[in-house]
């Protein structure tokens, strides 16, 4: 994010990183990724970690600790070297608690390397070793923390109130009636869509075997470190068809075939457009709320509004 933490109390840090017995000299802001806040701490010896606070009103505390206790349990009883799992507290702990109501706090090693954007494309080497990585994760059997992720779409009730609602006015905010004129002029294509989606969740429900998906493996969640290549972000780690990972980076039937080869199980063409579809309604529903809500001209705010207009311009096509 590249604004920081509503109402937060920085100085809450350094004493919150004495559970993982860390006694921090420096801190630095980490304007990176989009949804969670980032510090890269140090201490007097030139070690670094990677700090990541969540706001637990939008990610509940519960379900974000499973997922983070799914992450350790990969990295450290599965033996799954690619995951960037959090380290646990002296308590044994993956998530801790800020103060009472909003903001927690996970702590990961710092690993020096170059990340990926977003929407990169990838060349079909690195899909490749993206495709083996995830087969490798799918065939691991789940921790018993793994959380189901299921097919329906989390914030469908409140984008269909939002559809009902667009007659206005929205008060939250610069981006509010914007966004509303907005949601209003896609209003079709979101029934359309949603139909759709309904449609494929009925077919896709009916196979697949769940297994342990990272939920967003995109080139901005790998990081390359020397010849290592590693899988950060796993909050949206959970028990899925493999098509939940898989659509993110197949861009073709020779990286399907590759899948198929190394783990016996042929991509469904249905499941893999389902949640190619889920995703775009999910930040659909997540923007509309962002601007529904009390709000700022903001850097983040900015980005949310070109994702909100350029999603809704890729779902009418």
């Amino acid at each position: 994010m590249q604004d920081r933490p509503e109402g937060f109390d920085e100085g809450l840090l350094r004493p919150a990183l004495g559970a993982w017995q860390i006694d921090a000299v420096t801190l630095d802001y980490a304007r990176v990724g989009f949804g969670d806040y980032h510090w890269v701490a140090g201490d007097r010896g030139g070690r670094r970690w990677f700090v990541t606070v969540a706001d637990v009103r939008h990610k509940p505390f519960d379900g974000l600790r499973s997922a983070m206790d799914t992450a350790a349990a990969l990295r450290e009883e599965a033996g799954l070297d690619f995951v960037v799992a959090p380290l646990r507290t002296s308590d044994g702990a993956t998530l801790l608690r800020l103060d009472r109501h909003r903001y927690a706090m996970s702590v990961f090693p710092f690993e020096p390397g170059a990340a990926g954007r977003f929407g990169e494309e990838q060349p079909p080497e690195a899909r490749g070793a993206i495709i083996d990585l995830l087969a490798r994760l799918h065939a691991t059997p789940p921790p018993y923390s793994a959380p189901p992720r299921p097919l329906e779409l989390s914030r469908r009730a409140a984008l269909e109130r939002d559809l009902q609602d667009s007659a206005g006015p929205w008060l939250g905010g610069p981006f509010a009636e914007p966004a509303r004129e907005l949601l209003s002029e896609y209003a079709g294509t979101l029934r359309d869509r949603l139909r759709e989606f309904d449609e494929l969740v009925d077919k896709v429900s009916r196979t697949g075997e769940p297994v342990v998906t990272h939920g967003e493996p995109h080139p901005g969640n790998l990081l390359r470190a020397g010849q290592r290549l590693l899988l950060v972000d796993w909050d949206t780690v959970g028990m899925a068809v493999p098509e939940r990972d898989l659509w993110l980076v197949a861009a073709g039937p020779a990286d399907l075939d590759r899948y198929a080869e190394a783990t016996g199980h042929t991509p469904d063409p249905d499941a893999l457009a389902l949640y190619r579809l889920r995703w775009a309604l999910d930040d659909v529903a997540e923007f509309v709320a962002w601007f529904r809500a009390p709000h700022g001209r903001t850097p983040d705010a900015e980005e949310s509004w070109h994702g909100l207009s350029g999603t809704l311009r890729d779902l009418a096509r």
